[in-house]
């Protein structure tokens, strides 16, 4: 009967039909030929599976990421990032990923990135006469940064399933951002090298001192409020009034991206700090991206909002549905116990934890190339867990080194999501698409041997606000 589960799911997926209806269909096969379940088991364990408080941050996290892309924020970003490192050799090369830095912590999907700044940014690189393949390239690279830094939606579907705290996810995340970005423009720097390619904006202290200035309000804007609570002020007075100092040093300065950059910036020091939960964190992103959006910028008009709402209704549509489908899967691997036999088994092959990490980081990452990032978590998380608690690795930073596997799996055909966004955004054939984004694989798989194998890197800041 367990094979009878599996080999209906694999000979769905085989034939093309969308993996959710796949798992939901494989799983009502052997529910009806075991005989021992009623059908009705299938719908009560696909709504338990979806009735979940952290699942509230899924459509919340979606809406505010729909909501920055389409109020004219991606140009601001990409200014910003053309200000601050535009002058150096490669500049926008530079520029791409500094500015998927930035979109990361207000989307948290690479998809969105490669979308949204994608437009951008190969459009403009391919007007300073920079290779279009290298564009595809370091576009599509930049994009796996979108789910590492926080805000991410495969962090909170990842938590929810291995019982992980979401903040800890999210918080883990901003190093082993910094280093994948790091070694992004490190690559750049040999292009720019072996190309001998030069800035694309010349070198201005008063465009770097802007930037830079606003890049201190950003960073020194949580320590202000943390010195007037120090001082004896209320938090909500001192959030109050350092809100309305932003609001007017933006005024006066006109910044490009200082409002937007604070997106991360509240979220992650509400959640540290004990404010909110990262579902009402998911809500206070939203607040603030419409004020932005209505409000601030007044680049969002009722007709978009309703657009936006549209939108953020049918992404969240297809995620629940995934999720709820692969509850009753899920439950039924537990329930037939193949994650057991799978932990026995890989148990009996190894007990060392990075044997395991090696053996598991091939695994995750054949699967990334054939399933939506949501689906695979959901299917990985209830087999390989027990086997990450029984070796003593820490779930948060497994987490962090799923999540990228399967980040590097968007970039593969046959399934690979950002692969085909940007094959449509540039003009290019899959295959040259594919041509394109081979060699930053090395700088991805890289990191990816370094979040694995040095698991401080993540686990540094959880340790240091989660004690």
């Amino acid at each position: 009967m367990t094979s009878a589960l599996l080999v209906s799911f694999l000979g769905a997926m085989a034939s093309g039909i969308p993996v959710a209806i796949a798992m939901a269909g494989s799983a009502l096969v052997y529910i009806l030929l075991s005989g021992d379940l009623p059908p009705f088991v299938v719908v009560h364990r696909m709504i338990s599976g979806i009735d979940s408080f952290p699942l509230l941050a899924v459509p919340f996290f979606i809406l505010a990421g729909n909501l920055m892309n389409n109020a004219g924020i991606t140009n601001r970003i990409y200014n910003f990032a053309l200000s601050l490192v535009g002058w150096m050799k490669g500049g926008l090369g530079h520029v791409n990923i500094i500015g998927s830095v930035i979109f990361a912590g207000m989307s948290g999907t690479a998809i969105a990135d490669a979308a949204g700044l994608g437009t951008i940014e190969i459009k403009a690189m391919r007007d300073h006469g920079y290779d279009l393949g290298f564009s595809v390239g370091v576009t599509a690279a930049s994009a796996t940064l979108g789910p590492i830094i926080p805000p991410s939606l495969p962090f909170v579907i990842y938590g929810m399933m291995a019982n992980v705290s979401v903040g800890q996810l999210f918080v883990a995340g901003i190093v082993p951002g910094v280093v994948m970005a790091g070694l992004m423009m490190a690559t750049v720097g040999y292009y720019a090298h072996k190309n001998n390619w030069g800035g694309d904006v010349a070198f201005e202290w008063r465009r770097m001192g802007k930037a830079f200035l606003e890049l201190a309000i950003v960073f020194g804007w949580p320590l202000a409020i943390y010195g007037e609570i120090l001082a004896g002020l209320p938090f909500n007075i001192a959030v109050a009034i350092a809100l309305v100092v932003l609001f007017a040093a933006d005024w006066k300065w006109k910044f490009e991206a200082v409002m937007p950059v604070m997106t991360p910036v509240l979220l992650i020091g509400g959640m540290t700090t004990g404010v909110f939960t990262p579902t009402e964190g998911a809500i206070a992103a939203c607040v603030w991206s419409l004020m932005l959006g209505l409000v601030w910028y007044r680049t969002l008009t009722w007709k978009m909002l309703v657009k936006v709402s549209m939108e953020t209704i049918e992404t969240t549509s297809t995620v629940l549905f995934i999720v709820a489908a692969a509850s009753i899967f899920g439950w039924l691997l537990t329930a037939t116990r193949v994650t057991d036999m799978v932990a026995a088994w890989v148990l009996a092959f190894t007990h060392t934890p990075w044997v395991f990490l090696l053996l598991a980081n091939v695994l995750m990452l054949f699967v990334g190339c054939f399933l939506e990032p949501t689906a695979a978590i959901l299917i990985l998380v209830p087999v390989l867990l027990p086997v990450v608690q029984q070796l003593g690795i820490d779930p948060v930073h497994f987490g962090l080194v799923m999540v990228l596997n399967l980040m590097i799996g968007l970039l593969h055909p046959p399934m690979g999501m950002v692969l085909f966004v940007l094959a449509r955004v540039a003009g290019l054939s899959v295959e040259k698409t594919t041509m394109a984004i081979l060699p930053w694989l090395v700088p991805l798989l890289f990191s990816l041997v370094l979040i694995t194998y040095v698991p401080a890197i993540s686990l540094w800041l959880p340790h240091m606000f989660y004690k």
